[in-house]
This record gives C-alpha cells, structure tokens and sequence, in this order.
C-alpha cells in the first residue's frame, strides 16, 4: 500500500525484517552479489522499497582487504602506541596503516580517523570471524562504491526498486555503554532523514531533527544476523523513504561541530 507523506513513514506501523542464511564462506576475489543472489531469492526474495543490511565483512573479504600479521613489521610509531594502549605492534601498524589521524591513544583504547573518514576504535580493522585471529581484515576502501555496486546487482530482484542497501560496522559511542552496528556504506536511499522545517502534531517548528535512518536500519540488521551466528546478510521491509542518495558521509558530524574531538 503506498503512502504519501512530506516524511519517511513506516507503512501501516509495521516493519518485517529476516536473516537470510547460505550464503557460506568468501574469499577475496569472489562475487559477493552473485554469492547472495540466490539466498536472496530462497529466503524471502526483494521487493521495492526493502533495505539490504551487509555486514562490512563480507565486503572487505571479497575485496581482499584482508592482512596477515605475520608479514606486518611494526614501525616505530606502531611500537610506542602499542606499548602506551597495550595491544599487538603488528594489529597496531595495520590500524595505523587505516588512518588519516589517531584520536585517542590510552591504555585499552585507541580511536582513529580512518582514510575512508570515518571515528572508531582501532580504523575499523578487525581479528574476529577470519584467521584464526592472525589475519585481520580492514574497512572496505569505499563502502558508498561498494554498496552501489551490490545494489545495482539486486535491483532486478526488487523489480527494479526502489531498493536499499547499508553496509555495517559495530561501532562503540561517546558516552554510552555498548557498541552497536552504524552504516559505513549507503545506497538507493538517504542515509539521514531531515525533519527540519517540519511542524509536529501540536504545531512545534522542527529546528534540529535529523534522523539517523541508516544507522538505525543497521541496529535492525544486527539483531536479526545475530554478533556470533556467521550470518552476513539480512533483509528490512517497510520503511518508505524520500530524498537523495547522498552516501554514509551523510552521518559523520563534521570535527568543528564534534564535542568528543574537542
């Protein structure tokens, strides 16, 4: 049932959301769209309007941004941070490797800019779920490109859309206890909503209400895939949307305006 409206509302108040399983183990070089289209298909299909969740990665293993510590040489750099935050030269080097700037170097904690510009702990780069915990896998290098390309290869399954895809990344947050998965990459929708400019049902004049759609989606997809249960993908039907595809950088408050840097 369409609706219209001046905002994105979520159709009849309901939202149904699934894992879709089988998708098996990639590797670099494979397809990662291909590798889905099928689990896609099996599991619930696409229709306009769904929003694809993509764990970051899947991504980055099929486009080979994956390390092996074995072959990293610390700098001396690498070593001092790693002795003042207490983690392995090697990790450190790679993560410092990710970044633009260190934001945060204490013990337990360091927190960088990455080269893709995003704020988070160790450049995003990642022991879990690869290797044995001597490989590590690091931030696909331009999640907005990667996202656009699986969206373009699942379009036809969505009838031709419109269709969304998000791909995530479990991020910790300035003052608030535990992490939770944000978009690193957006496609086919607006990573934020504006409500600026818009009146509430008593009439109030909305000055600084953005939502931050993307990431919310995200923490939907999350709980669906589950942290531990190798499931890599999951799928979000009944959100409507309006507005552009402006990208994941879209929610990454500028340093000026960014208390936590201060």
């Amino acid at each position: 049932m369409a609706v219209e409206s001046d905002r994105p509302l979520v159709v009849g108040r309901r939202m149904l959301g699934w894992a879709v399983e089988g998708i098996g183990e990639v590797g670099p070089g494979d397809d990662l769209a291909e590798l889905c289209r099928e689990p896609l298909l099996t599991h619930g299909g696409l229709a306009p309007w769904d929003v694809v969740v993509v764990t970051h990665k899947v991504v980055s293993k099929a486009e080979g941004r994956v390390r092996k510590l074995s072959g990293v040489v610390p700098s001396s750099t690498a070593l001092a941070v790693a002795n003042r935050v207490g983690q392995d030269p090697r990790m450190v080097e790679v993560i410092l490797q990710e970044s633009r700037a260190v934001i945060r170097a204490e013990p337990g904690v360091l927190v960088t800019e990455t080269v893709q510009g995003l704020v988070c702990a160790n450049s995003g780069v990642d022991r879990s779920n690869v290797g044995g915990g001597e490989e590590v896998t690091c931030l696909p290098l331009d999640p907005d490109a990667s996202a656009r390309r699986l969206r373009e290869s699942w379009l036809e399954i969505a009838s031709g859309g419109p269709l969304g895809v998000v791909i995530t990344d479990t991020f910790g947050r300035p003052f608030r206890e535990g992490a939770v998965n944000v978009a690193i990459g957006v496609a086919g929708m607006p990573a934020v909503s504006d409500h600026r400019g818009l009146s509430d049902e008593l009439g109030y004049l909305l000055h600084a209400s953005t939502i931050g759609t993307a990431d919310e989606i995200a923490g939907i997809g999350e709980l669906l895939m589950g942290k531990i249960d190798g499931i890599p993908l999951a799928v979000v039907r009944g959100f409507r949307w309006e507005g552009a595809d402006s990208g994941a950088g879209a929610l990454q408050r500028l340093p000026e305006r960014d208390i936590f840097r201060r």
